[in-house]
């Protein structure tokens, strides 16, 4: 559920401020709504938290050893002395990278050239002897004047190296453009290679006293929470308006306030209100506006909060006035996760390696995580798929026991034929009722208005899009149109619209509502349309697991060859790498498929936006 929230505006003396938000903030209840705020303190700590975060990515692209040993917290001042240390071994380690990449390069252009010095050139061209480099084509080069002084240094079929030599008093000699030029390196090819071997030995040189660095690793964490810690309490008192109270407020000379606004759940009012009662501060407490900006709080039960990994990997919060879906979203992702993944081996596979990890970590004595929790409850659900399908790491139903043949649903039991086709119903029977779920609750929260007519008519309009789905796309003898039951459906589909197109866009009157409704009749038009998308976006539970299936099965088919000769191991290991490959395959089906109809499919039949952002108390966390 969404936890509703009050507003509360908070006044304080100015120059208790500083005390004030510390006692706010030990409450930890109050969602400050933040100003944009300047000031020095928020510039240096900004500063700060830079240098500090710089300073953990050089540890983390180091690749330093997470088992490393932990040295003690050694202070501020010695932190950032240690976050400077390692932004200078960052940036001799870049410089290094780059010299070696361009001595390299000129090391390479060179190479043709010998060990050559750029200093003699100098010493000659001092005494008047100009000695330049080329290089041509070999017909290039035969075509030179006679007069052109050259001395060959290499030549093939194809290419000529060659020295011009210009003597005191003579004009440098007119080569054709074809003849290029290479001009001489700074320094002198040995001393190029010493530069080259002083920045290959750098490289790893920095690399290790970076990887020194890594005893401060959580050291650097617990600076970082720190220095954010600090940089909210300042923006909040940097944000916090002052006004000055006049004489004829009664107040003392040079009296000033600050204040604060900000939101606390409702079954925390008490917390704020005694505070404020304690330290003489004026509070003001007021239920939201439509216009606030209002942080969402969820709670829910812990089954339900199992959902709550995947919510917060995605980022999708509700808004503060939407509905929370959570139990929905639980309940219809656990069993699309299972149709997708679709193998009850896999299932198996998932709840054995969660179940171990949970028994892990109670002897460990730690709390398990939820997401452990919710691996093990999307594992279960894989397991009750595969065996109602009888589907077990691809193995054939004739290869399978009799037990898990006899547990399987026959309906869509691998050794039913007609089993594919039950599913992909089976499939549209999900959409149906996911969807029209969503305008059940509708109907519901717009009870007391006529826009329920509308969500109804939505509702009559998925019911007989269903019946179309299932005549397009399953079996027109079946499920024909020109039956009685058709017509009726057909009839259902137009009267659902007209009750859609009449009441859906109420707001007080019935015929602003039919105005707006026109405005937009095309939208309207095409929502007939976007249901019977809608519905058949769900046959892509079938589809995917299908695919998965066939893949599972083509793996055995592969692998099955080896097991009985001498190749066994190369047979194992096939058979372990390409269903873990099937599972990471599955797991992004998943978030694309899976996910996708829950805030996708059921989040616009609900008018769910997500537009919501989480709430978040101002409160200390790091402990010193």
């Amino acid at each position: 559920m969404i936890v509703p929230m009050k507003k509360i505006t908070l006044l304080v003396l100015a120059a208790e401020q500083n005390t004030a938000l510390e006692v706010l903030r030990r409450t930890g209840v109050v969602h400050v709504e933040k100003r944009n705020a300047s000031s020095q303190g928020i510039n240096s700590l900004q500063t700060l938290l830079s240098k500090v975060e710089n300073a953990l990515s050089v540890l983390s692209d180091a690749g330093t050893d997470p088992k490393m040993a932990q040295a003690p917290y050694p202070g501020r001042d010695k932190m950032l002395v240690h976050a400077d240390s390692l932004l200078q071994l960052r940036d001799k380690r870049r410089a290094a990278f780059d010299a070696q990449v361009a001595l390299s390069n000129e090391l390479d252009r060179m190479a043709p050239w010998g060990d050559v010095d750029p200093q003699n050139f100098a010493f000659l061209a001092h005494n008047g002897i100009r000695l330049r480099l080329y290089e041509s084509a070999a017909n290039e080069y035969e075509a030179l004047d006679e007069k052109v002084r050259t001395l060959v240094l290499s030549r093939n079929k194809k290419m000529v190296r060659f020295v011009v030599c210009t003597l005191p008093g003579e004009d440098d000699a007119s080569l054709p453009p074809e003849a290029r030029e290479c001009l001489l390196p700074q320094k002198s090819v040995s001393e190029l290679r010493e530069d080259l071997d002083r920045a290959s030995r750098m490289i790893p040189d920095t690399l290790e006293q970076i990887h020194s660095f890594g005893a401060y690793a959580q050291a650097f964490a617990a600076l970082k929470a720190e220095l954010l810690e600090e940089l909210e309490f300042e923006t909040v008192r940097a944000g916090m308006p002052v006004i000055a109270l006049d004489d004829a407020a009664g107040a003392v000379a040079d009296t000033e306030l600050a204040w604060l606004t900000g939101f606390v759940p409702v079954d925390q009012v008490g917390q704020i209100s005694g505070a404020a009662k304690d330290n003489q501060w004026a509070l003001i407490t007021e239920d939201p506006s439509e216009e606030d900006a209002v942080p969402t709080q969820i709670r829910n039960n812990r089954f339900v909060n199992l959902i709550s990994p995947l919510l917060d990997f995605l980022g999708t919060v509700p808004g503060y006035r939407e509905i929370d879906i959570s139990v929905w979203f639980l309940l219809f992702f656990g069993m699309f996760f299972a149709m997708i993944f679709g193998d009850g081996g896999y299932g198996l596979l998932l709840v054995l390696v969660s179940g171990y990890m949970i028994a892990s970590s109670f002897r460990k004595k730690q709390k398990p995580g939820t997401a452990l929790y919710m691996f093990l409850y999307l594992g279960i659900m894989t397991v009750i798929w595969g065996t109602a399908t009888c589907t077990w790491f691809g193995i054939p139903v004739d290869s399978l026991p009799e037990f898990l043949k006899s547990i399987a649903v026959p309906a869509f039991s691998n050794a039913n034929p007609e089993a594919p086709q039950n599913i992909k119903i089976f499939c549209f029977v999900i959409g149906l009722v996911q969807i029209s779920l969503a305008h059940v609750i509708g109907i519901v929260r717009n009870r007391k208005s006529l826009k329920l007519l509308g969500e109804l008519g939505s509702l009559m309009l998925a019911v007989g899009m269903f019946y179309v789905v299932l005549s397009l796309v399953v079996d027109a003898d079946k499920y024909p149109l020109g039956s009685a039951f058709g017509t009726a459906m057909i009839g259902l589909i137009l009267s659902g619209f007209l009750l859609n197109f009449l009441f859906i866009n109420y707001s007080g009157k019935v015929g602003e509502g039919i105005v707006e409704s026109l405005k937009n009749s095309i939208t309207m038009i095409l929502g007939v349309v976007n249901m019977f998308g809608d519905i058949m976006s769900y046959i892509r539970l079938w589809a995917v697991g299908l695919a998965g299936a066939a893949i599972s099965t083509t793996i055995n088919t592969m692998a099955g060859p080896m097991l009985g000769g001498f190749i066994i191991f190369a047979g194992i290991m096939l058979l372990l790498f390409g269903h873990g490959l099937n599972m990471v395959m599955n797991v992004l089906s998943v978030i694309v498929h899976g996910v996708r109809l829950n805030t996708l499919e059921f989040s616009n039949h609900l008018g769910l936006t997500w537009s919501g952002f989480k709430y978040e108390p101002f409160a200390k966390t790091v402990r010193k």
